[in-house]
């Protein structure tokens, strides 16, 4: 019983194996932790063959044709300043004067006031005119196509001249019954047809023929489909019309119309043919005195340029709000780009890795 056990040949084998191991510095290890030690170490050269471009940071694109252009440009512009600001025959002391000057003023209220009246009276009347162009009655279509034909055909100057000079054809204007001798309101033309009266016609209904085709081209833009769908739905024509149809035409005709608006501030200063005392006039009645011309029509010229950039101002952020239902995100604003510019050149300059 208390015999020693042979040695055999397994046991022989098995100790050969576990002094090997200890040679190597890790005692004890079974074949398992042995294999996942070789497998470890065969890894390891695939870890030292990634590429090599992995190393590097993502460096901005060079953009030479654009730098090149934006110091060309930016050249030119500093030139073009340097002359302003540095040629005394602009007189910039003169335009300062006269800048917010009373009489300047008081024209510049008169532009304000034929832009927004006309402007407002053309858009409605080219909306009735629209509405009438897309109606299925031979008359309404027909009597619409006819007054843009007329007033898109014309000259601006000549329908001004026209009213202002209406007189000379109707002596008086009077209002009853036709074909009757029933009258119950009569007044001479002259009277009635003043120079505000004639630029107010002029211009409302030369906007109103221009109107009428930008409506009516915002409203054929929206799919038909939309209109079968919402008739299947049961939802009035009315409501069709201002709650589906109108919504979505604005998108096309807003940028137009803006347009429109921004020439009809600058198209009322054709109003001085009849002597009327809007900004260009007025600055027209100053130079004609004090011969300082040039002066005075810059200073029309940085009014008209207020304007228009307020218009723009305003054009940029209501049709932002109407591309609600066109884009997934809205577009930012001048002053959140500006911003977004800045904050990526602080986090990110150029050149950095």
């Amino acid at each position: 019983m208390g015999a020693a056990t042979p040695t055999t040949e397994v046991d022989e084998v098995n100790q050969t194996r576990n002094s090997e191991v200890s040679i190597n510095g890790e005692p004890g290890l079974d074949d398992s932790l042995q294999e996942a030690a070789e497998a470890a170490e065969a890894a390891e050269p695939v870890k030292q063959n990634e590429p090599e471009y992995l190393k590097y940071g993502i460096v901005p694109a060079r953009h030479p044709g654009r730098w090149l252009g934006t110091v060309v440009v930016g050249l030119v512009m500093a030139a073009i300043l340097y002359s302003l600001f540095t040629n005394p025959r602009w007189e910039w002391n003169v335009v300062a004067q006269w800048f917010t000057a009373e009489s300047v003023l008081r024209g510049l209220g008169e532009t304000l006031k034929l832009t927004v009246i006309c402007g407002v009276l053309g858009f409605v009347l080219g909306f009735v005119l629209a509405l009438m162009r897309l109606s299925s009655s031979p008359l309404f279509s027909s009597v619409s196509w006819t007054f843009s034909w007329i007033f898109r055909s014309t000259p601006l100057l000549v329908q001004l001249l026209l009213w202002y000079n209406l007189g000379y054809l109707y002596e008086k204007i009077s209002l009853g019954i036709p074909f009757t001798s029933v009258t119950f309101l009569e007044v001479s033309t002259t009277t009635l047809i003043s120079q505000f009266a004639a630029a107010v016609l002029g211009l409302t209904l030369n906007q109103a023929a221009y109107s009428a085709e930008i409506i009516r081209g915002g409203i054929l833009s929206v799919d038909q489909g939309q209109l079968e769908a919402a008739a299947a739905l049961g939802i009035p024509p009315w409501r069709r019309s201002t709650r589906i149809v109108l919504p979505q035409a604005m998108r096309a005709i807003l940028p137009t119309a803006f347009n429109e608006v921004i020439g009809l501030v600058k198209g009322t200063s054709i109003v001085y043919v009849l002597a009327y005392g809007e900004l260009f006039y007025t600055v027209q009645v100053i130079y004609s005195r004090t011969q300082q011309v040039l002066p005075l029509l810059l200073v029309a010229t940085c009014w008209y340029i207020v304007i228009t950039s307020v218009l723009s101002i305003a054009q940029y952020y209501i049709e932002r709000h109407y591309s609600k239902g066109a884009v997934r995100t809205l577009p930012d604003t001048p002053w959140q780009k500006l911003r977004r510019f800045f904050t990526i050149r602080t986090k990110n300059p150029i050149g950095t890795r």
